[in-house]
């Protein structure tokens, strides 16, 4: 057993493991138990039951520990994805000649912001980002927002 499975036995274990103790608790205070076991059968019984209990414990640490692991090679790659991203467009941008106020424009454009909220956050007018958006569309040989976007796109899936 592996992975999922093992997970779901060992949860299994630890909650027979945790009834099983509770209840030995509530017959006490009850005193209902019916027949009294021997203290060896009891004793066998809560280490058997505490061993249950270490089982679960262990192997959730070791399923935490391949999380971590897995989150940190996660979020290296996604690093990695998203150094080469900027790259692709600084080179994109040279290439295309735009200038530093051009590449915030785009930038914004590109990550969904409106003319007005491009303006607000630029502090500049709606005048200025649309003759700037015009700018970067002929530069880059596109006729609108949607065509730029598709360019990087493309170039991701290509590669």
């Amino acid at each position: 057993m592996t992975g999922r499975p093992l997970l779901i036995a060992l949860t299994a274990l630890q909650v027979i493991c945790a009834l099983f103790f509770i209840s030995e608790i509530i017959l006490t205070i009850l005193g209902t138990r019916s027949a009294p076991i021997s203290w060896a059968m009891r004793e066998m019984m809560e280490i058997g039951a505490a061993v249950g209990l270490l089982l679960g414990t262990s192997f959730a640490i070791l399923a935490l520990r391949s999380a971590e692991q897995k989150q940190a090679k996660a979020e290296e790659s996604l690093r990695q994805v998203q150094s080469a991203f900027r790259d692709h467009l600084t080179e994109k941008f040279d290439a295309w000649g735009l200038t530093n106020a051009e590449r915030d424009v785009a930038l914004f454009s590109m990550k969904g912001l409106s003319v007005a909220e491009i303006a607000s956050v630029r502090e500049t007018s709606e005048g200025t980002v649309k003759a700037q958006s015009n700018a970067i569309y002929r530069k880059a040989g596109v006729s609108g927002r949607t065509q730029l976007l598709s360019l990087f796109i493309e170039d991701l899936m290509q590669d």
